[in-house]
């Protein structure tokens, strides 16, 4: 046997070296800083205008690994395209640019006096300090202060989002193959029932590719159910979906949803979700409606970044109610000309949160910057240039509202497909976008409607874990919900039953005549109109 004896004295090579490390990753301190909180529009058009601009490293430090198309979000929810078509890796995209690092950490606190960012890159704490800051970090999804809401009404910003929906909307028809095969009617019913909340464009998509979903793809894909009887549910304050289109669009976005069997319920709000169901107060109306269901999408409402408060905090800018902090004409806090925010978290001029104006937002600042770095410090105003709003309703009707230009069907699809496709990031990912979506479109079947078991019952365990394990646990009101939850489940299944056999009265919500478009009164007691 040889045993090789080594020295004390002798030096081996220690982990994380200088060797390991590339060239010129210890930058001169005679550049000028520059920090981008996001990796989202605004952070990423920010950074790739300052490509080639020499003196200059933009750390972009986003939380996220990848550039999130937030606009097809619904088409990975419902099983068209996949994650890495819409979220390319942003390291990929920026690997060319030579004056650009990525980090992948959250960002905890911001000290605006001492231009220092405090982050946690997955477990290790870092500071940067910088000369300029771009604040980019988006927003969430709002529940307007009932964020209970939310472990039953999941809503879509981000691809896990996307992937828990695909994963619950996928598991309901399974459930309802299951239970149909047991004569669970009343369950049936509920799982085939999908409740979108909100009218724009993010819930008009959502509820148009669901029915789309279960009326032409897997329509011939069970043998106790039929998928294309599934309801499909969309839930606005507004008289007509997509209200910032216009009256006259938004009448006809209502009519095409309506057309492919999509109910509307107008005027109403969502106030109340649980496990069993939504209740839902229409405007003129003194009861409530209840509808059973066990899938349901919320696109209602954004909140800005909590960042926005934190700044606010420290330079006594503005909040406004959803949370997005004011900012100067020149897009930079008030008497903190180095520091940028903008995006969703921005308020400025009432701008729309859409992709079009971060796009804007962040190449105006990144040429502040550029015009700074020479000299030049006067204050400009940003100007927003609207090039329209766009919705897709089926596989080929869409609306797009762009100038004094309002136009509906195949001509707007095909408007919206070819803007879309614009935006995407990279060409393969623009490669295999078009092809996912001849298959889809041209076709019926979808590509990605694969899921584990493990997505499959990640809600379910999910919840239960709240139950058992979750925040407050013990405390009076957590078991009034848990015994209120309980109890709903058989007087729920009784008044369907009952509903069914004629015992109940029914109110039409939907196009006359469809055999599936009546939505029942609630009775009195936990979920009637008394319900608080």
């Amino acid at each position: 046997m040889l045993i090789n004896v080594i020295d004390k004295s002798t030096s081996l090579p220690a982990t994380g070296s200088a060797a390991t490390l590339r060239a010129g990753s210890a930058r001169s301190t005679r550049h000028h800083e520059i920090v981008v909180i996001g990796s989202g529009f605004g952070g990423l058009f920010f950074t790739q205008a300052l490509r080639g601009v020499e003196g200059v490293h933009v750390t972009m430090v986003s939380r996220d690994t990848a550039h999130l198309f937030q606009p097809l979000l619904y088409q990975v929810a419902t099983g068209i395209l996949s994650p890495g078509e819409i979220a390319p890796p942003v390291r990929g995209i920026l690997s060319e640019q030579r004056n650009a690092s990525v980090v992948n950490a959250e960002v905890t606190s911001i000290d605006v006096a001492a231009k220092q960012v405090h982050a946690d890159g997955l477990g290790l704490e870092f500071t940067l300090s910088y000369n300029t800051l771009v604040v980019a970090a988006g927003a969430s999804q709002s529940y307007f202060g009932n964020d209970a809401f939310a472990q039953y009404a999941p809503g879509l910003k981000t691809i896990d989002d996307a992937l828990e929906l695909r994963a619950q909307i996928l598991s309901a028809f399974e459930k309802a193959e299951i239970s149909a095969m047991e004569g669970h009617t009343a369950d049936v019913d509920a799982l085939l029932t999908f409740v979108v909340v909100g009218g724009g464009p993010t819930g008009v998509e959502m509820a148009g590719q669901i029915r789309e979903l279960a009326r032409r793809t897997i329509k011939q894909d069970y043998r106790h159910i039929d998928p294309s009887q599934a309801r499909v549910i969309l839930v606005d304050g507004g008289e007509t979906v997509l209200k910032s289109f216009g009256t006259d669009l938004g009448e006809k976005a209502t009519r095409a949803l309506t057309g492919m069997g999509v109910e509307f319920i107008g005027n109403a709000h969502a106030t109340d979700v649980d496990g069993q169901g939504v209740e839902i107060a229409v405007k003129g109306s003194d009861e409530k409606l209840v509808v059973l269901t066990r899938t349901v999408v919320w696109a209602a409402g954004v909140q800005a970044s909590p960042l926005a408060r934190h700044l606010a905090d420290q330079t006594g800018a503005a909040i406004d109610r959803s949370g997005r902090i004011a900012i100067g004409p020149d897009l930079t806090l008030p008497d903190h000309p180095e520091v940028f925010v903008i995006g969703d978290m921005a308020n400025l001029d009432q701008l729309p949160g859409v992709a079009q104006v971060a796009i804007q937002q962040g190449r105006f600042a990144a040429g502040q910057v550029r015009r700074r770095l020479q000299g030049d410090y006067r204050v400009r105003s940003f100007r927003y240039k609207d090039l329209g709003s766009m919705a897709a309703l089926s596989r080929t009707s869409a609306v797009v509202s762009t100038g004094k230009l309002r136009f509906t069907g195949p001509l707007a699809w095909l408007t919206w497909l070819f803007i879309h496709l614009l935006y995407i990031v990279g060409f393969k990912s623009k490669v295999t976008t078009l092809l996912h979506w001849f298959v889809s479109f041209i076709g019926r079947s979808r590509s990605e409607l694969t899921t584990t078991r493990r997505q499959l019952l990640a809600r379910e365990a999910y919840l239960r874990l709240l139950q058992q394990t979750g925040p407050g646990r013990g405390e009076p009101e957590v078991l009034v919900d848990e015994l209120r939850a309980r109890a709903l489940r058989e007087p729920a299944q009784v008044w369907v039953d009952r509903t069914r056999a004629g015992e109940e009265s029914s109110m039409p919500i939907g196009p006359q005549g469809t055999g599936s478009d009546r939505l029942v009164q609630p009775p009195t007691g936990p979920w009637g109109p008394h319900r608080s």
